[in-house]
């Protein structure tokens, strides 16, 4: 059993592909054994997190989620514990698994009870399991996800929260908001993005013996990213060994973004930052980054340089765009340059042009961006996002960062990646003028353009995630404890 943190690269299995792994582990293994693993395992992780429960409440669905919460009621029950199982299926309609392991709880003289009990040191959720929950629960079942939510004890939740949609992570209205989630044979890519990291509190996961990878399995639906590896720069080394960043943005009432851009990319590890004002009266206040050079657009050579476009740039922007698409080395695209393109078949039809040459180009929307893009809206895309990312990149030949909870990057020939940093103290104006400097660093410095997406992401939920608790997170700040990694 492992606790799943940020750092390795876990792969995700959407449904249908955790179907088809478990119907190969079993075609290898005596009848019943993979719920005989997966009641055993909520068990023990029960017990561990919480050693001292004098009284286990274990809700049970009539599925084979239920079966799986009926057998580590049993095991508790063995343990000593005073276990209370509720179960709302029946034998007559029941998986076969599921009536298998209703048969040993009864036969172990733990019948199940027909309402929940008044209080609880612990409460399992063994309601829903991983099949696709679009309705909103009903009857006795919601009454049932009410009393966890209530019940003021920690709650673990069998495989996902009773609610989630285990693909998209997308919870119903009324859903289990768990402390603490087992995930069962194999991590699902719901757990990470949306709803999903709210919902699930802390994550673990036990493959039940079996070894996806070794075996002739589906391929995962999507990964986590991986901790990028510091960098040790050689000494031999200049300011032209890590490239040159040029961010074209900052019109008028909207400068800091370009300059919030411009810090990151310094401090990414950029060899030299120019920034491309777009407001034609703007003038260097006080604190300016003194690092940071400013430019006309026209006086730089972009077709050397990893352009960062957009960021604070309003409609000053599409002036710029046509001839960023044609010559730049690198480029990221992000904010108003992503509202030009939505609105312009003809700039959709040059960053085609642009990325059918194989010229390294990263999309960083959030969704509304995306809905721009796509011509819907941003309910449709936070319902389906790694559907939505894909959908672009698949459109613009590009990697795509789809920002938000569980931020997702696609890249043509790449297994998607699912960024499981950051929290809710991202939520600032400028984080995301960071964001984009920092990939643009990235590419500067001669990563590929997924990677080069990857790891900024992750680096910038990272920083997010070890914040001072007293101290504010603003972008300015967030910017200046960016670095260089390899």
């Amino acid at each position: 059993m492992l606790k799943v943190e940020p750092g390795p690269a876990h792969a995700l299995y959407g449904v249908s592909e955790t179907r088809a792994i478990e119907v190969s582990a079993q075609a290898s293994l005596a009848p019943h054994t993979l719920m005989q693993r997966a009641g055993l395992a909520v068990a023990q992780l029960a017990l561990a997190l919480a050693p001292h429960a004098r009284h286990i409440w274990v809700a049970c669905g009539p599925g084979n989620n239920g079966g799986d919460g009926m057998l580590a009621a049993l095991h508790l029950h063995q343990w000593g514990k005073r276990v209370t199982l509720t179960w709302l299926g029946e034998v007559a309609s029941a998986p076969n698994d599921t009536i298998h392991a209703y048969q040993q709880v009864c036969a172990a003289g733990l019948k199940p009870s027909l309402e929940p009990p008044d209080a609880v040191d612990l409460c399992v959720d063994a309601l829903l399991g991983i099949g696709r929950q679009t309705r909103e629960p009903t009857g006795r079942m919601a009454q049932w996800m009410h009393v966890v939510n209530t019940c003021g004890s920690a709650v673990l939740s069998v495989d996902v929260p009773s609610g989630l949609d285990a693909n998209t992570g997308v919870c119903t209205p009324l859903h289990v908001r768990a402390s603490h989630t087992l995930s069962l044979l194999t991590l699902k890519p719901g757990l990470f993005t949306e709803h999903g990291r709210e919902a699930s509190g802390t994550i673990w996961l036990d493959t039940l013996g079996i070894d996806c990878d070794a075996q002739r399995h589906p391929a995962p639906t999507a990964r986590l990213i991986s901790a990028p590896v510091p960098h040790s720069r050689s000494h031999d080394s200049h300011k032209g060994s890590y490239g040159d960043v040029a961010v074209v943005g900052g019109a008028a009432g909207t400068t800091g973004a370009a300059l919030l851009a411009g810090s990151a990319a310094l401090y990414a590890g950029a060899g030299r930052v120019f920034v491309c004002m777009l407001d034609p009266h703007y003038t260097p206040a006080g604190g300016l980054q003194t690092e940071l050079m400013l430019r006309s657009i026209d006086a730089l050579n972009v077709a050397s340089m990893s352009v960062v476009c957009g960021c604070g740039g309003g409609r000053d922007i599409a002036a710029h765009l046509s001839m960023l698409f044609d010559t730049s080395a690198q480029l990221v695209i992000d904010a108003d340059a992503i509202n030009e393109i939505a609105v312009s078949p003809a700039l959709q039809s040059l960053l085609l042009a642009r990325t059918a040459a194989g010229s390294p180009t990263v999309l960083t929307p959030h969704p509304l961006e995306a809905a721009r893009l796509l011509g819907t809206t941003t309910a449709d895309v936070q319902a389906h996002r790694l559907a939505a990312a894909r959908s672009l990149s698949e459109r613009f030949h590009c990697t795509v960062v789809l920002k938000g909870s569980g931020t997702i990057i696609v890249s043509p020939g790449q297994t998607t990646a699912i960024n499981a940093t950051g929290n809710a103290r991202l939520a600032t104006a400028g984080t995301g003028d960071v964001l984009a400097g920092i990939v643009g660093a990235r590419l500067a410095c001669g990563m590929d353009a997924f990677r080069a997406a990857c790891s900024a992401v992750y680096q910038h939920g990272q920083l997010a995630d070890e914040w001072p608790a007293n101290l504010t997170l603003t972008a300015s700040h967030l910017a200046h404890q960016v670095t260089s990694v390899g």
